[in-house]
């Protein structure tokens, strides 16, 4: 069949990058397993195992010799996919094939060779919040001291500014960034444990030497790259950290579901655009539109990535003593989707966040239309320093700015209230001719502009030292 035959997963075929695509595919996961085999080989020869130093050399030339078709008709016979693939890597490294795989259960490469990928899915993913956090910075800073409306329930509150917006959406992704490296951190190899993770058969291998089985562990996951070993385990890696991986990714999807939403609802204002390609056309039939269509594919893939912690949480709950095998199916569908429905989310965001167009015409518009509601704040405090009881004020202007409200939304009528509280004996006492006079809206949004400043200064800029400047186009394992 070709390609237009069968269903392909939209994942790969329409949103996520060629990086993470083939971080998860085939060629390389089966290019960990023979070099995982390599390095166990090796190992034990280290360690005093007969294994004749030209099997390895030949495993290491025939390395990248994968016939796929062999190995599918190997399965095909013994319904094993570890076990056809090491008769076609036996196939082309001959010299080798009485030591490939020598002690081993398939867990060792399958295992294993998923904690590497785990590993090098989460670099890619904290190398794109990376590129997000950089476009959102840039945004930040230019916008750091341009008042607009915030909203509380989604009612205009007061002011802030576009920067300090953009500085919210940036403070979980940085949350994020932290728990990647923290789960980077912390993964561990799960090494050499054997059928039921007791090593018997390695101890077997090493003539009852325990200190040589703890060295195997430790050499086998130095040549792969890992510092840290689980000391203990079933046949598998605990499925534990399946679930606190995608527990991670997820996070990610909050966060950029949250930017999405706050876009499409500043898009609807006419406030804030995402970027429109020059050709691109936004409705079939209105050609007018310009629709947000990458925030609403991002709060779309994003719900698809939130969902699926739960899978994986439920996997762990259910692997039975030292393992089942119900966990291998959903963990190929589970483990590589999230991944790049992850990344296609971060692709976007980093897309979109540095493209974003900021109307400010109308957001200034938006603002002087608030601005006198607003400004009844200040003469509320302004009364109270006057000698005026608080609650009394307090209802003085929810009553005139209800009144006035209405005024606007069903006459048309300008909006007068700040003129209906100097009319008001309450507000006898308070200047409200000045505050009126002084209705400038950098006056209205507080410390947004410094906290803008501190929060890129002593947060974002440290943790951006230690990201890299660009996203991988390719990851090699």
């Amino acid at each position: 069949m070709s390609d237009l035959d069968h269903y392909t997963s939209p994942l790969g075929a329409r949103y996520a990058s060629q990086a993470m695509q083939r971080l998860f595919s085939p060629r390389t996961r089966v290019g960990l397993w023979r070099r995982l085999w390599i390095a166990l080989a090796e190992a034990e020869r280290e360690l005093g195992v007969a294994i004749p130093a030209e099997a390895i050399a030949e495993m290491r030339r025939r390395v990248d010799e994968v016939n796929f078709e062999r190995a599918a008709e190997y399965e095909a016979r013994f319904r094993h996919d570890v076990m056809a693939h090491v008769h076609a890597f036996g196939d082309v490294a001959p010299s080798a094939r009485p030591f490939i795989h020598l002690g081993a259960t398939s867990a060792f490469v399958a295992d294993n060779a998923d904690l590497v990928l785990l590993r090098e899915a989460l670099r890619l993913v904290e190398a794109r919040l990376g590129a997000v956090l950089r476009a959102l910075r840039t945004f930040a800073v230019r916008g750091r001291a341009t008042p607009t409306l915030a909203y509380t329930h989604l009612q205009p509150a007061q002011l802030t500014t576009v920067g300090k917006r953009a500085a919210l959406w940036m403070q979980a992704f940085v949350a994020d960034a932290v728990e990647i490296a923290h789960r980077l951190e912390t993964i561990a190899f799960l090494g050499c444990k054997g059928a039921t993770g007791t090593q018997a058969s390695f101890l077997d291998l090493m003539d009852g030497d325990h200190d040589k089985v703890r060295r195997l562990d430790q050499l086998v996951a130095e040549k792969v790259g890992f510092a840290r070993v689980l000391p203990i385990s079933g046949q598998t890696y605990p499925r534990k950290l399946d679930a606190q991986v995608l527990g991670t990714l997820a996070g990610v999807a909050q966060s950029a579901a949250k930017l999405a939403a706050d876009l499409r609802l500043l898009q609807h204002l006419g406030e804030v655009l995402e970027p429109c390609e020059p050709e691109q056309i936004g409705s079939s039939a209105m050609a007018f539109k310009r629709n947000p269509m990458r925030a609403e594919r991002i709060s779309s893939l994003a719900r698809f990535a939130m969902h699926l912690p739960a899978n994986a949480e439920e996997t762990a709950a259910q692997q039975w003593f030292e393992r089942t095998l119900d966990d291998s199916a959903n963990r190929r569908l589970v483990l590589p989707e999230a991944f790049l429905a992850v990344d296609a989310i971060l692709v976007l965001a980093a897309d979109v966040a540095s493209g974003l167009e900021v109307r400010e015409a109308v957001v200034r518009r938006h603002v002087l239309r608030e601005l006198p509601f607003l400004a009844t704040e200040r003469c509320l405090l302004l009364g109270v320093a006057a000698g005026g009881d608080r609650q009394t004020l307090h209802e003085v202007i929810r009553r005139h700015s209800l009144a006035v409200a209405r005024a606007i939304a069903e006459d048309g009528a300008p909006n007068d209230v700040l003129d209906r509280l100097a009319a008001d004996p309450a507000f006898r006492a308070v200047p409200i001719a000045e505050v009126a006079g002084r209705l400038e809206p950098l006056g209205f949004v507080g410390r947004a502009p410094e906290q803008v400043d501190e929060f890129l200064r002593d947060v974002v800029d440290p943790l951006l030292t230690r990201l890299p400047e660009s996203p991988p186009a390719e990851v090699s394992v």
